[in-house]
């Protein structure tokens, strides 16, 4: 469960959200500008919020009046952007390898080589970044992000920056994540479609505030 009670207040934009998060895949939804990026960079702890409190998992990792703010590694959180931020000196396994490597002090459900079948890199394994396909790329970034070992599995619009055939090849991967690792979700798109394919609960952003959460 994720509870978030966080304000922040910015020259030309304000963030006030209140919300209790419990089911195991939500997709945040909005406009541009809405706030959508915003809400996960304070969650995962990029962003500090002028006030409130953000619990994920019963754990909290911010209290504006404690002075609770826990680093971005502390949190336990697992992140893919638009861009796949590969490392790019490392293959695919190596990219892979040093998430999971990273926790190796924490009890770990998920392996390598699990992960590298049901998102099927076993054939990319050697590869390096510049030689894969934008959806490759995403492939092996999700792959990554889950061998850290997240509590929360974040991902900001995770395939703006493909086109349409890639997209419906990337989907069906989402869908087998959301099926087959039991770990929560934030799903952040602009996409009614895209969301559709994954998941019916939804938080809809609009200036900075939640308009409706289902």
């Amino acid at each position: 469960m994720i509870n978030i009670q966080a304000k922040l207040q910015r020259k030309h934009f304000n963030l006030d959200v209140s919300l209790q998060i419990d089911t195991r895949v939500t997709a945040v939804f909005g406009p541009s500008g809405s706030g959508k990026s915003t809400l996960l960079s304070m969650i995962a702890g990029i962003t500090q919020p002028d006030s409130g409190t953000i619990t994920i998992d019963g754990e909290c990792v911010f209290d504006s009046q404690l002075g609770i703010n826990k680093a971005i590694h502390q949190r336990r959180v697992g992140l893919v952007f638009q861009d796949s931020r590969l490392f790019p000196h490392m293959t695919v396994e190596q990219n892979l390898i040093y998430a999971f490597k990273l926790n190796s002090h924490i009890k770990q459900l998920i392996q390598p080589t699990d992960i590298m079948q049901l998102l099927a890199l076993n054939s990319l394994k050697k590869q390096q970044p510049h030689h894969l396909s934008g959806g490759e790329k995403q492939r092996v970034a999700l792959g990554r992000a889950l061998l850290s070992s997240p509590k929360l599995l974040m991902l900001d619009e995770p395939l703006a920056s493909l086109d349409d055939q890639l997209k419906q090849q990337i989907l069906p991967y989402l869908k087998l994540v959301t099926e087959n690792i039991q770990i929560p979700m934030l799903y952040v798109s602009h996409s009614k479609d895209e969301i559709a394919q994954l998941t019916s609960d939804i938080i809809h952003l609009q200036n900075g505030r939640v308009i409706v959460a289902n």
